[in-house]
């Protein structure tokens, strides 16, 4: 019997854990568009058995969408614990988001909806993005990792390429807020990390 308990207490904490709660809230609660800036940035710096190359200066206040965290061998997994898909403008806004179907895996950020899109594909990709979170420090760290789905978070740092100095493997980050697909997301070197 003992047995049971113990499976239907897995099965459950599986079930509230895959399940995302609907948002609640008026209106759009990151309304700005992050800002970016390719001015005064620093050589490249090492990281680990990386270079790291500072392509951007990134600012951004959004809400997280959806968080994962991986836990694999892969170099990229690493590298960078967490992506948070991370939404403003129209994708900070509950009426919208509640009727998206959002999901990360695989280090992708997906998105689907019922019927008709609540908001036209362009204006979702434009005002969301997925972001491979790299800590510049165990504070930044410990704060991504408290972060929780629905938080509006504010982000400073560098959108960076990263080489790694021991094999041939890189890894690029999009500059751009309107594309998407495979390249699009953002590889994010977080010097900053609160809930607003």
């Amino acid at each position: 019997m003992k047995k049971y308990f113990v499976i239907l207490a897995i099965l459950l904490t599986t079930w509230v854990f895959f399940q995302h709660p609907k948002a609640h809230w008026q209106g759009q609660l990151a309304p700005t568009d992050p800002v970016k800036t390719s001015d005064d940035l620093p050589s490249p710096w090492p990281y680990k058995d990386f270079t790291i190359t500072a392509r951007a200066k990134y600012h951004i206040k959004a809400v997280i969408i959806s968080k994962h965290h991986y836990w694999g061998a892969e170099i990229e997994d690493n590298l960078s614990s967490f992506d948070l898909a991370l939404g403003w403008g129209a994708m900070s806004d509950a009426a919208i988001i509640n009727q998206l179907e959002i999901s990360q895996d695989g280090r992708w950020y997906n998105y689907h909806w019922n019927n008709s899109p609540p908001l036209a594909p362009s204006e979702i990709i434009s005002h969301s993005s997925n972001n491979h979170i790299i800590a510049a420090n165990q504070e930044v760290l410990d704060a991504v990792g408290h972060f929780k789905r629905y938080d509006v978070v504010d982000l400073k740092g560098y959108l960076v390429d990263v080489q790694s100095n021991k094999k041939d493997w890189n890894w690029h980050t999009s500059v751009s807020q309107y594309d998407s697909g495979g390249g699009a997301c953002k590889l994010f070197w977080v010097t900053s990390a609160f809930t607003v």
